[in-house]
């Protein structure tokens, strides 16, 4: 972002002398530039600092790297400082001591940096002589970051949302520290396991010029090599108007290693460069030549007369005085063979660079409109296991992005009170750091080892502990009552001790979204009645039940509630409501619970029948549109292959699915069934066996079908490995075809045994039949879609027409040789005998075209759930009950994405339309936002709008324009924005500002 730029003319409310000051403070201070950067020289950083290149020869582009793990193997903590090196030789502060000492030493050099969670580190202990040869390194674009995020994140565990704020904060950095120099132009993922079309976008909306990764299929790179598509065009959305998400991208083309042969890594084996002729072991005339074969090798798999080599790996360049002794010396040698005629030119380079040559070329590139995933390496080794790999850490995760966005948001309202308060000092940079780093390819999606999958979870809680304080700080500074608040985390499990033990207690109801909410309500209690009053003292309907077995088993000594409370709990947009507990003497007793299944549950909009004979799910019925669909689900497992016994030695594990057979074993045909049937609620209580229930719920004003999941201890004792699956069949007439969201927006069509770049031979009928799904999948016919919104990233498929199956929880009791070393066989001291895991689905039967309304904001309910706090007794008198943020509710498309405080006086939001075109008849259209009519409590008195990440302003971020193959069409010239302070939000569209703002009075 640059340095010299003002604000859009755009403070008219201001007067000519405070424009002048406040601009001023504004660009300085909002975008955190530091003022000693202001003089930063950007002449010579960037495109600029490219090395030439030579016309009609082979222009071989050296790529000095490092790839660090944000986790894997050892801890972060234990990776940064070379701690347990007896579990794997690895420590990045030496490797950033080591290559700084080795570019200083030669400016030709160059080298690039990814992980900013590890140089953030590393920085913060240099001295300031350091810190000044650094910063020359940037500038002259010796040392150049890509990607830039505070980790390179997985691809298909990933929620839109959580992405974007692990980006922001790696690029804030590097912007506040570097200026416009630290800003990468390529995002790089040369490690994550198939590649999702959402971070395409994504990256595109960054305003990155390309994008390159290092893993693909192993069929889909054997094609591209044949038809020279190895480098392509991604469009990356079908609702954004080209290019808007288009993105260049590059496969590269040994994953992310050097050639075979030209490791020079104290961790490798292959020999120096020894250039002495007088020594018997010279080898410089072969080195040469072997390189050379490497390199036109290379070039016939790509398009241009530039090619890219990774010269480096995992943890490589602590000792980097063997990797630039030796590259030097082979940039010199081969090179010195064109004055023989070699057409070959080997330079010091980067991903930005070469990304230039390819795009002076002014070549056409294939566009690509799919994603790519499923990876497989080989024709049994499908990477989906991972999708679902730790189930817990990935609910955890998902939880804590929900808190996260509750305490930016509560930072905001709250003003400075929220971080220095009654409760003490708080912050939310400790979660929003942890949850950064939770987003890592090797985090979130399971495939580390254990002892780090228990630091991950450890940084959530510790940094969610940080942000209790902002939050009852803020809500006491917004209710006016500083009573001790206490947040119950273990509600998953029915135990809060407050609400087990108290006769009268307060539930305040925070809503983060920008839209009120209706919100079930479910505490632990051991009165068998109760009287719940609203925010205005209005009695509240509300229901005692009876504790159910699976609960108490799961919650084991953590409760000791025998009953639940449920109520229907309304909450303002972005604000809270307060409900006030007392029990009620002499009251009802709780609700009874009936033996068997019931012949259906239903209320004015839903209804489910079920199997007498089974006690299974039967139907399922939309009453509203009067359309039914015969509908069964049940719970089965597939047997894990131990790589003993099959056609492959390949091993189910932390990455890879692979089932030894394509019929999963079914866990029981029947179920243990008791119901509950009241006015509030309807359960059907559901045991398949000692190791897996089910509530099926339904509330008397849900549009969709609650489906409450146990699974765990997963049994080992017969020596198999599980991996387990709920699975519902339906009469919708699919045909193979099933739809799955990427990280949470775009969703995309699918098909069984089918790729759409490539012609695919199919080699495993179920596990190459798997896909991530974020936050919901679907099968739909012409009349009928039946919509699973899940609250993790699992994995799924559509085996069999009208069949959708999730996959639950996976117990492994084998490596699967993909490094982590360890089976996927997770216990801890709470679960001992194995992990016990609990989720919802929830169910939504539509017309097709009215889908998205049902299932759009569903999903983000279930991803930005309200959080609930605690008071002792009842609110203290004169204490604010109810609270909205917000002047108004949002439309429904539109979807408040970021609310979180930037400078002292500023702020950075996002709008995003979370609809795409076409898919709704009432909310796929545009939509305007007012936001000078959008607070409540804060007046916005200056608006400048920058890129997703938040380190561009958006008019300065130019892109370098790809040409596709196919013909373009003509572009729609986008919606101007009817005035400066109201936005327009097209289908799919996000929008990023920095607010002004000044208290309302």
């Amino acid at each position: 972002m640059s340095h010299d730029r003002c604000l859009y003319s755009n403070m008219v409310a201001l007067s000519p002398v405070l424009v002048l000051t406040y601009l001023s403070y504004f660009h300085s201070a909002v975008l955190s530039f530091p003022l000693d950067q202001q003089s930063h020289d950007t002449s010579s950083c960037g495109y600029k600092s490219c090395h030439a290149t030579v016309p009609n020869m082979l222009n071989v582009h050296l790529v000095p790297h490092t790839h660090d793990d944000v986790g894997w193997l050892k801890t972060v903590d234990q990776y940064f400082y070379g701690g347990r090196n007896d579990i794997q030789h690895a420590g990045v502060q030496y490797i950033l001591d080591s290559v700084v000492g080795q570019l200083l030493q030669n400016p030709e050099r160059r080298f690039i940096y990814v992980e900013t969670a590890f140089f953030y580190r590393w920085w913060k202990n240099q001295p300031p002589s350091m810190q000044k040869a650094v910063r020359q390194l940037v500038d002259q674009g010796r040392l150049e970051f890509v990607n830039g995020g505070w980790c390179m994140s997985d691809e298909a565990t990933t929620h839109y949302s959580a992405v974007i704020d692990q980006m922001t904060l790696g690029l804030r950095f590097l912007n506040d520290t570097f200026g416009p120099c630290g800003r990468p132009r390529v995002a790089w993922h040369i490690d994550p396991f198939g590649h999702a079309r959402e971070h395409a976008s994504m990256f595109a909306q960054m305003g990155y010029d390309g994008f390159f990764f290092g893993r693909l299929d192993y069929q889909d790179r054997t094609n591209r090599i044949r038809t020279l598509e190895q480098e392509l065009l991604w469009r990356a959305s079908e609702s954004l108007e080209p290019p808007y998400a288009d993105l260049f991208t590059g496969i590269l083309p040994n994953g992310y290693n050097p050639p075979k042969g030209f490791c020079w890594d104290q961790s490798c084996d292959d020999a120096p460069i020894m250039d002495d002729p007088d020594l018997e072991d010279y080898n410089v005339d072969d080195v040469v030549q072997r390189f050379a074969a490497a390199a036109n090798s290379q070039a016939m798999a790509y398009k241009t007369k530039h090619i890219i080599m990774t010269m480096g790996s995992d943890f490589q360049y602590e000792n980097a005085n063997l990797w630039y002794k030796n590259l030097d010396k082979l940039i010199r040698y081969v090179n010195a063979r064109q004055a023989n005629g070699s057409q070959i030119n080997v330079l010091y380079s980067t991903p930005s660079c070469y990304l230039q040559e390819l795009h002076r070329s002014n070549l056409t590139w294939t566009l690509k409109t799919d994603d790519f995933f499923p990876y497989a390496d080989d024709a049994h080794n499908f990477w989906t296991g991972y999708f679902t790999s730790r189930p817990a850490l990935k609910r955890y995760e998902r939880v804590s992005n929900g808190r996260l966005q509750t305490c930016n948001q509560l930072e905001v309202l709250g003003g400075p009170s929220s971080r220095k308060g009654p409760f003490g000092a708080g912050d939310s940079e400790t979660l929003r750091e942890a949850m950064a780093v939770a987003q890592h390819h090797d985090a979130v999606s399971g495939t580390e080892k254990q002892h780090v999958a228990n630091d991950y979870a450890r940084r959530l809680a510790n940094g969610w502990q940080h942000c209790q304080v902002v939050v009852s700080n803020s809500l006491a500074a917004l209710s006016g009552s500083s009573a001790g608040r206490i947040y119950c985390d273990n509600l998953n499990v029915s135990a809060c001790p407050l609400t087990e033990a108290s006769k009268k207690f307060s539930v305040n109801v925070y809503n983060s979204l920008a839209r009120p909410v209706v919100w079930p309500v479910r505490l632990p209690v051991n009165a068998s009645a109760y009287t719940v009053l609203d925010a205005t003292g209005t009695p509240v309907d509300c229901q005692v039940v009876p504790m159910s077995k699976a609960t108490q088993q799961v919650r084991k000594d953590r409760g000791y509630a025998v009953n639940e409370l449920v109520f229907q709990a309304q909450a303002p947009p972005l604000g809270y409501s307060t409900y006030s507990v007392s029990v009620l003497q002499n009251g009802p007793p709780s609700a009874s619970v009936k033996s068997g299944p019931p012949a259906a549950i239903q209320n004015k909009f839903v209804r489910a029948t079920f199997d007498p004979a089974t006690g299974l799910l039967d139907s399922l019925t939309n009453l509203e549109t009067q359309q039914t669909i015969k509908l069964t689900q049940n719970f089965y497992w597939y047997n894990a292959s131990d790589g003993k016994s099959s056609i492959s030695d390949q091993a189910s594990g932390a990455y890879i699915f692979r089932p030894n057979s394509s019929s999963p074993f079914i866990i029981s045909c029947t179920a243990e069934t008791e119901s509950i049937q009241t006015p509030e609620l309807q359960e059907v209580r559901q045991q398949f066996g000692p190791w897996v229930s089910q509530v099926i719920r339904l509330h008397s004003n849900s549009k969709a079908l609650e489906m409450e999941w146990t699974v765990g201890p997963v049994p080992i004792a017969d020596g198999l490995g599980k991996e387990v699956i709920t699975r519902l069949d339906s009469s919708i007439a699919s045909s193979g075809v099933f739809y799955t969201d990427s990280n949470g927006r775009e969703v995309l069509r699918r098909k069984k045994d089918f790729r759409p770049t490539w012609d695919l031979r199919q080699t495993e009928p179920v596990a190459g039949n798997y896909y991530p799904i974020n936050s919901r999948a679907y099968i739909k016919d012409d009349k009928d879609q039946l919509t699973v919104v899940t609250d993790r990233s699992q994995g799924g498929s559509s085996i069999h027409d009208g069949s959708l199956e999730v996959m639950l929880h996976r117990r492994l009791l084998h490596d699967d040789w993909r490094g982590v070393g360890e089976p996927l066989n997770e216990m801890s001291g709470v679960f001992p005998l194995g992990l016990v895991v609990r989720g919802r689905l929830l169910l939504s039967l539509t017309p097709p075209a009215l889908a998205a309304d049902a299932h759009r904001p569903l999903a983000q309910e279930n991803v930005l759930q309200p959080l609930l706090s605690f008071t002792e007794g009842g609110p203290p008198p004169g204490s604010l009950l109810e609270f909205s943020g917000l002047q108004a509710a949002l439309p429904p498309a539109v979807h408040l994405l970021t609310l979180s405080q930037w400078g002292q006086d500023s702020l950075l939001i996002r709008l995003e339309h979370q609809f795409q075109t076409k898919e709704s008849k009432e909310h796929s259209v545009p939509f305007t936002v007012n936001l000078q009519k959008l607070f409540s409590t804060l007046k916005v008195v200056g608006v400048s709008e920058l890129n997703l990440s938040a380190n561009q302003w958006i008019d300065e971020m130019k892109r370098l324009d790809w040409r596709p193959k196919m013909a373009a069409k003509p572009l729609r010239k986008p919606l101007g924005d009817p005035s400066m302070w109201e936005v327009i939000l097209t289908p799919m569209q996000i929008r990023t500002f920095i607010l002004r703002v000044a208290p309302r009075r």
